[in-house]
């Protein structure tokens, strides 16, 4: 029985490829860098801010230590002065978690966002109390895949892993529900293709919100 979903946060419950766009052109910009077209970020995020501004630069080619702080720093600095700038939640989501939460079920997210961000992101969007727990990159704390934030939540939770669900849209993603032990779900709506969710261990594909729901409620 699904006692708890945890969800990854960029390209599974906020489409946040515009705001990251924005952002990060605005870095490059500042310091003589082309642009990067809005729909390259689906590729170049999910790995962290700090490995989001490596893959700008390298995709740029034109990476340096100095370049990377710089264009870091700035990056940083214009996102948490508007972190909800640009950034919208998945149509359909809210009726399908709420739902889910109907039937009794806590929500949670692991992000590689920067914790500060996810939270701030999170509550500005869906309060404070919607999720269960928001957990963003921690000092200490390994990025996904590695599992180590997932079975915080868990353990917090007091879930064990036949009983939660690990819900994202990248390969990342589905190397951490698998490195959990977690049934993962890979979500089309987000920022990779149905191929990469497979082929790193995607036990169901889903491609709307009300998917996630019904499986649920079919499965227990």
């Amino acid at each position: 029985m699904t006692k708890l979903c945890i969800f990854d946060l960029d390209g599974t419950v906020l489409d946040t490829v515009q705001t990251l766009a924005h952002y990060g052109n605005g870095a490059l910009v500042n310091h003589g860098v082309a642009p990067i077209e809005a729909e390259q970020y689906k590729y170049l995020a999910g790995a962290g801010m700090a490995a989001l501004i490596k893959n700008m630069l390298n995709f740029r080619e034109c990476y340096t230590d100095e370049l990377f702080k710089k264009v870091l720093s700035d990056y940083d600095t214009a996102y948490n002065a508007d972190i909800t700038y640009k950034t919208t939640i998945y149509e359909g989501l809210v009726e399908a978690l709420d739902n889910i939460k109907a039937q009794g079920i806590e929500l949670a997210i692991v992000s590689n966002k920067p914790d500060y961000a996810a939270k701030d992101v999170v509550y500005a969007l869906f309060g404070k109390d919607y999720f269960r727990e928001v957990v963003g990159q921690l000092p200490d704390v390994p990025l996904k895949p590695d599992p180590t934030a997932v079975f915080g939540v868990m353990e917090r939770a007091g879930v064990a892993a036949d009983e939660c669900l690990y819900i994202g849209d990248t390969s990342t993603d589905m190397k951490t529900g698998k490195n959990a032990g977690l049934f993962s779900v890979g979500v089309l709506w987000g920022f990779r293709g149905e191929d990469e969710l497979r082929d790193n261990g995607a036990d169901l594909i889903i491609r709307h919100p009300s998917e996630l729901y019904h499986y649920i409620l079919s499965n227990g």
